[in-house]
């Protein structure tokens, strides 16, 4: 590794708090779906900073209406108003459809305020006597890292030494609306859920599942409250992860996207009744709200719109799932589950052994997610000269990705290219060599890794390789 790669990750883990693993690669520049590192090196951005830069890296609007409002005026009190909120309030609810516009900076923030936020309605409006009221979450849930949204958290490493934690939460299993029904009371005054859980590896509700929680919501008065900081604003093709099964929530949450990665900004959407509740002096922030970021989030905004992004999104799922079930005579794997909502990800958990292993042997890329390896698109770094190293996750930027390197991909993906590549699928793993065979093999139980004798495959063949 280079001495200074080595000394600015040396220089980190010295001052910093160690809350991250992070790959042993540094990065100075982005632009669109690529990222450099301090070496010069192009990398495809496959994780684009858990979709919170869905319009690409300093995207050249965002970046001007930015540069221009940074020069006017940046932050107020909300003692003042100033003429960037008001103009924020309206595009984004005439967009959403919303009716009341709570404006914060991360999306943690958005989810806190969702819960005080029901918590008073139900205490003012529904009548929860004082202190009794209940939320529903559902496990494996990731809303953020503070110390209220950890107490409802299933992950034991979100959770240990933290405590203690404050009460009125409910878990149930996700994707179970008879799970939701039995958990109702009288006191229930929301159901706070992911369209799509993405820290739990993707996981998709049957189809179906948000109509019947819907009607469920409305029948016993409980407000649904869906948290699209990670599936809203285009991410699924659609603008809301919502619209696919044609129902509104009661709260929406956004953040991510939102500012296009220039700048912390959240929202919490929501009709009159929930977010009326609230008066002056009961909730705020210093930042939420401020001329720069409304600047930021308005220009964001007008890209996702102007450009399509949703609907690319979706076009660019179908291709690349449509792609990568034809290569799956290569991947001897899955090429990923059939979904309307997944135009923007796949993820598969058996996957990641080999690819970890691959990545300690210095023969995977470093741009590769350790947690979400996909079977088929992790290229090594030596191919930089024909195509960029990248990896695939949950979190990539489909729709930017597509319009680029849609062939390249798909072509890499049926062996029909000499580049050098490793393919991990749920039982081994097969490499692309470099004379255009194809190496295959497995982990051992100890940990090592097994070859078996290449094979060739010609270019444009679809010859089908067990392990």
């Amino acid at each position: 590794m280079d001495p200074s790669v080595t000394d600015f990750i040396a220089r980190e883990a010295r001052f910093g708090a160690q809350n991250y693993e992070p790959l042993g690669v540094v990065l100075s520049r982005g632009e669109g779906v690529f990222v450099w590192d301090t070496q010069g090196h192009r990398y495809l951005d496959c994780l684009s900073a858990y979709s919170a830069v869905n319009q690409g890296h300093c995207h050249p609007k965002i970046l001007a209406a930015m540069v221009e409002q940074a020069g006017r005026l940046t932050l107020t009190s909300r003692a003042f108003h100033n003429d960037q909120l008001a103009l924020f309030y309206e595009e984004i609810a005439a967009l959403t459809g919303s009716h009341k516009v709570l404006p914060m900076n991360s999306g943690a923030e958005a989810v806190e305020s969702a819960i005080k936020s029901v918590r008073k309605w139900g205490y003012e409006v529904k009548g929860v006597p004082d202190g009794q009221a209940e939320i529903i979450v559902c496990a494996d849930n990731f809303h953020g890292r503070t110390l209220g949204i950890i107490g409802f958290s299933t992950d034991p490493a979100a959770r240990d030494h933290f405590g203690p934690f404050a009460a009125g939460f409910k878990i149930i299993a996700f994707g179970d609306a008879a799970a939701l029904k039995k958990a109702i009371t009288p006191n229930t005054v929301a159901f706070l859920v992911e369209p799509i859980q993405g820290e739990a590896g993707v996981v998709i509700p049957p189809s179906g599942y948000f109509t019947e929680v819907r009607e469920l919501c409305a029948a016993h008065d409980v407000m649904l409250i869906l948290d699209e900081i990670q599936t809203g604003l285009g991410r699924t093709g659609k603008l809301l992860a919502e619209q696919h099964e044609g129902i509104e929530a009661d709260v929406t949450l956004l953040g991510k996207a939102l500012s296009g990665g220039f700048y912390p900004v959240s929202a919490v959407l929501s009709n009159n009744a929930v977010l009326g509740t609230l008066k002056p002096g009961q909730h705020g922030s210093t930042f939420g709200g401020n001329p720069l970021a409304c600047a930021v989030a308005r220009a964001a905004l007008r890209v996702l719109v102007e450009e399509g992004s949703a609907r690319t999104r979706a076009d660019a799922g179908r291709r690349a799932s449509s792609g990568s079930r034809r290569c799956t005579s290569l991947l001897s794997g899955p090429a990923g589950p059939r979904h309307p909502r997944q135009g923007h990800t796949w993820a598969h958990d058996s996957h990641r052994p080999a690819a970890s292993y691959l990545q300690r042997s210095g023969r995977l890329g470093a741009g590769t997610d350790r947690r979400h390896f996909v079977a088929g698109f992790l290229v090594t770094t030596g191919q930089r000269r024909r195509l960029p190293s990248f990896c695939w996750s949950q979190y990539t930027p489909a729709c930017l990705i597509f319009r680029v390197y849609r062939k390249p991909i798909l072509k890499l993906a049926r062996g029909c290219t000499r580049l050098l590549s490793y393919f991990p699928s749920p039982s081994g793993w097969c490499r692309v060599l470099a004379d255009g065979g194809i190496q295959l093999g497995h982990l051992s139980r100890a940990g090592s890794l097994m070859t078996k004798p290449s094979v060739r495959c010609e270019a444009g063949s679809r010859q089908s390789f067990g392990l």
